[in-house]
This record gives C-alpha cells, sequence and structure tokens, in this order.
C-alpha cells in the first residue's frame, strides 16, 4: 500500500536543458511527504511529527527527465522501514501529463522524529507508528 499524491512543479523548477533540477526533485519530494506527516498525521490528531522531523539520509535515483508540462506529477510514498527512532520512506515519482505513468525518480528518505526544544532525537510515540503503518502498509513489528 502506498501514499499517492501528486505535486505541482514550477517553470522555476526546470533547469537550462527544460528538466526538473536535483535541488527542485528534492523540494518536490519534500512538498509530497509534508502533506503526509504534517498534514494527514496533524489531522488524525498527531501534531509532533509536524513539529520536529529530520532528514538523516536522502538518496535520488533518476530513470528519466522530469520536464515541467503544465500538470502535476504523481508521487507515490512507502514506508520501507520503520525502527524505534527512525523511518524510512520509499518514493516512486511519474512523468508530467506526457506520461503519466513512467517512473522518473526513485528516492528513499530516512528521517528521524526531533524534540526541537529539547534539541535532540526522539522515539516515535505508539500512535505515530500505527499512522504509519496504516498510511502505508506495512505490518507493525510483532503485530
Amino acid at each position: 500500500m502506498t501514499y499517492t499524491t501528486t505535486v505541482q512543479p514550477r517553470w522555476s523548477d526546470m533547469d537550462v536543458f527544460g528538466h526538473v533540477n536535483h535541488a527542485r526533485i528534492v523540494t518536490l519530494l519534500e512538498e509530497a511527504r509534508v502533506e503526509l506527516l504534517f498534514g494527514r498525521a496533524g489531522a488524525e490528531g498527531l501534531p509532533e511529527l509536524a513539529k520536529g522531523v529530520v532528514v538523516v539520509r536522502l538518496a535520488v535515483d533518476y530513470r528519466a527527465p522530469l520536464v515541467v508540462d503544465g500538470g502535476a506529477i504523481r508521487v507515490e510514498i512507502s514506508l520501507a522501514e520503520l525502527k524505534t527512532a527512525s523511518f524510512t520512506l520509499d518514493y516512486k515519482v511519474y512523468g508530467g501529463q506526457s506520461d503519466p505513468d513512467r517512473i522518473a525518480v526513485v528516492a528513499r528518505t530516512v528521517l528521524a522524529p526531533y524534540d526541537v526544544g529539547g534539541s535532540r532525537p526522539r522515539r516515535l510515540a505508539d500512535a505515530e507508528r500505527h499512522f504509519l503503518t496504516r498510511w502505508l502498509g506495512q505490518e507493525e513489528p510483532g503485530a
């Protein structure tokens, strides 16, 4: 199971070759992730994720150019790994209007919940673990 959303690239996201550049791809991934971890989680009574989640690791692999063609792009997010104090999300980014079923980018982020006030990482709360496994389709260990 995946969380699927769309994000809208901007004309300014293109580089001189007409492709969405690396920095902008990372921003589009962030926009998709924020919708899930901040918006959806907050709406379900889990405000702590929006208060602090840091990217521990990021990997981006390009399969095809992503071109701004006026349409939104589809991003699928799935849970690859869930640990006590971190979780790993996998992403598939599909081409725009011209080729909506072509995977243009695959990416992975390792994220850690962070206590901003205490300036330190924190463990995932049980409710947060449940949210991640429910939305992203992986059973909790020992469930």
